[in-house]
């Protein structure tokens, strides 16, 4: 259920994308819509709403509910993860440290300079 809602809703938004983007400009129509042009009706002289932008409207409706059903189906179903990393460290109760310069000196087999081993005493 929820591959074949995904496809739908990958095809819904290229769909989108395409007749968003094939909708000429209105520009020049809004000048006319707010007394610069000889039209005195709001929305111009073409009328309310073109095939295109009447597909516009369908295809983002659709888009709207399955963005929505898939948050809901991802909900309900649960996350990908469980729980979270710093869920685990708290329940394992360990604690994990970065290496020093000296342990990573120690683990290729190379021994640092005297001026690189630092004094403080809680290193090894």
């Amino acid at each position: 259920m929820t591959t074949v809602l995904l496809g739908i809703h990958i095809l819904v938004s290229l769909s989108l994308i395409g007749i968003v983007l094939i909708q000429g400009g209105k520009g020049a129509e809004l000048g006319s819509a707010f007394g610069g042009g000889s039209s005195q009706t709001l929305f111009g002289g073409r009328g309310a709403a073109t095939f295109l932008g009447k597909m516009t409207t369908v295809v983002a409706i659709v888009f709207m509910i399955t963005s929505l059903l898939l948050a809901v189906i991802s909900v309900k179903g649960g996350s990908v993860t469980s729980s979270s990393v710093m869920d685990q460290e708290a329940a394992t109760g360990t604690e994990t440290t970065a290496p020093t310069t000296q342990d990573a000196a120690e683990k290729a087999g190379v021994k640092p300079k005297q001026s690189e081993v630092p004094t403080d005493k809680r290193a090894k």
